[in-house]
């Protein structure tokens, strides 16, 4: 029997639901539901072009995060997601433009198309690792932009195509603030969907397959089966955020999803933490801030040195490649290992000892 003069502290689970939660302490429940109501009421206080570049960061993070599912999850690494951007993207665009289908239908229908062909060039990855898987998907980059290229008829070639924006009845999501808001819930329900995902058995098999394939195995995970499933689920997500960039942008053209598209969102996943589902969001925020950032930089300098606008006109890819450097050196995890150090202190603190 309890003391009831004895004050208890730590975790006492009586049951597997509270076990199983992904944020025990109601705490952190309640703080990560202040979080979300922050940004929710964000574009209320912000211009409309800070709050299009967050609708670009929540576009991002949404094919980041199906980027992590399959590299920093699954262990089977991706160079062509630049590609299957556009195939989200332009599925989007026909079933909307050409066969008149609303953005509702076209969206999940473009993820869905995109999970396809995903899989299918998922399936040299039981054959293939590391350097040879990544060459693999790099053919599958070529291959898709040749054809979205090519195709003029269904494609339009290199000139693309027009979209529209999505629409509900009269109303359409034409302001800044409402794309914000359409991309703001697709974000939080890909956020949702992957946090339960890896609690799952499925999940685990892909953990499972991450960390030791042959150990994985042997205990009776079909590797075929988890591997292309990887495949599946992650070009789910960047086909729906090809579709969500198509009518942001309202254009689909070749040259948007090019190889160094693929890079970038290798670059997020690095940057943000292999591994880490909010590592996914740090990490597309941070990559597609940086070259506003740095713009911004030339420019209130450029009037104290008038010359360094002109020096510093290469300095994206220079910075870019010298902040994935840093971090695969002194910080593998990214920012949410960052992140979580930061919390680890001031929980500590001051009896860090």
């Amino acid at each position: 029997m309890r003391n009831p003069f004895v004050m208890q502290c730590g975790e006492f689970h009586v049951n597997y639901r509270q076990d199983m939660a992904i944020w025990k302490i109601a705490r952190v429940r309640w703080r990560i539901f202040f979080i979300v109501l922050c940004f929710a009421a964000f574009p209320m206080l912000a211009t409309d072009y800070i709050v299009g570049l967050a609708t670009l960061c929540g576009i991002a993070a949404i094919g980041a995060i199906g980027l992590n599912i399959l590299t920093g999850f699954t262990g089977q690494i991706s160079i062509g997601v630049g590609a299957f951007l556009g195939v989200g993207g332009y599925t989007s665009a026909i079933l909307t433009t050409k066969l008149g289908l609303s953005f509702w239908l076209a969206a999940p229908f473009a993820g869905l198309v995109t999970a396809i062909v995903g899989a299918l060039f998922g399936i040299p990855s039981l054959r293939l690792k590391g350097l040879y898987l990544a060459i693999a998907t790099l053919a599958a980059q070529v291959i898709i932009l040749f054809v979205i290229s090519r195709w003029d008829s269904v494609t339009g070639g290199t000139a693309g195509l027009v979209l529209n924006r999505p629409t509900i009845g009269s109303f359409v999501f034409m302001s800044e603030k409402s794309y914000y808001y359409l991309t703001f819930v697709i974000l939080l329900l890909t956020t949702i969907f992957s946090l339960n995902l890896f609690r799952t058995r499925v999940g685990r098999a892909f953990i499972a397959v991450r960390d030791r394939d042959i150990a994985a195995e042997v205990i009776g995970i079909d590797l075929f089966k988890y591997k292309v499933l990887a495949f599946f689920v992650s070009s789910f997500f960047v086909g729906v955020a090809g579709a969500l960039l198509g009518h942001y942008t309202m254009i689909v053209s070749p040259e948007l999803y090019s190889i160094s598209v693929s890079i970038e969102y290798l670059a997020m996943i690095l940057v943000g933490g292999l591994g880490s589902i909010f590592g996914s969001i740090y990490g597309a925020a941070f990559i597609t801030l940086m070259p506003v950032v740095l713009r911004e930089v030339v420019n209130l300098l450029s009037g104290t040195f008038p010359g360094l606008e002109g020096i510093l006109v290469g300095m994206k890819e220079v910075v870019f490649g010298l902040i994935i450097i840093l971090f695969l050196v002194y910080e593998p995890e990214g920012l949410d290992k960052i992140w979580r150090n930061i919390k680890d202190y001031f929980r500590l603190w001051p009896f860090s000892y």
